[in-house]
């Protein structure tokens, strides 16, 4: 991914938020046997590492061809994104552009026994049951146990320590502040490429420019 310096995420800190706020990702390997191969799965952080480490799994034949374990991986982590107009900058001429966050993640997996496995598992269920009312774990009653177990014969664990990363959070860095607030204005609208998500992004990177310049 090509970097420009006014839209450098560099910190660690900020990439893992990212992967907390966005834990939907594609594994990319650049195999032996058939060359580039993507998939997508959920990300955990393992908040008990240093550095940046993930977990996930993948479902049985995935890691014999991404060959995991063997090669270095790329897992791309995207955050909220969207079209911004020209129309809502000035009426100098413009031409529109593309806001997004996201990081490029690289680490050579590490493949997961079974009991490891069952405990990530584990995690990534209660991680998004958490949210619900009535949340379901893989382990709440022991027939869904049971269950469980049976079927994660049929998933490989992963721990993928990330040895180095590339972000960017490109947010309109480099527009003028009452332009900001125009496009923040526009994406909290009711228009065609309104984005909540997308506008919240922008008011917390341009809060903290702001903050940083005073």
């Amino acid at each position: 991914m090509r970097q420009n310096p006014s839209f450098t995420l560099a910190s660690e800190e900020g990439v893992k938020r990212l992967v907390r706020e966005h834990p939907w990702a594609t594994i990319v390997s650049m195999t032996d046997a058939s060359g580039l191969v993507a998939s997508h799965y959920p990300v955990l952080l393992d908040e008990t590492a240093e550095g940046i480490v993930l977990l996930t799994h993948v479902g049985r034949p995935d890691e014999q061809v991404h060959e995991l374990g063997r090669h270095e991986v790329l897992v791309i982590v995207q955050g909220p994104h969207g079209y911004i107009s020209p129309g809502w900058y000035d009426a100098n001429p413009a031409v529109p552009t593309w806001n997004f966050v996201t990081a490029h993640l690289h680490g050579t997996p590490e493949l997961l026994d079974a009991d490891e496995n069952l405990r990530v598992l584990e995690a990534l269920v209660d991680h998004f049951e958490q949210r619900l009312p009535e949340p379901r774990g893989m382990r709440s009653t022991p027939e869904n146990a049971a269950y469980a177990d049976r079927i994660s014969a049929g998933t490989v664990g992963l721990r993928i320590p990330i040895t180095r990363f590339v972000a960017k959070n490109k947010m309109s860095q480099n527009k003028p502040a009452e332009t900001v607030d125009r496009i923040i204005a526009e994406l909290e609208g009711d228009g065609p490429y309104a984005s909540p998500a997308l506008a919240a992004e922008m008011r917390r990177t341009h809060e903290a420019f702001r903050a940083a310049q005073a």
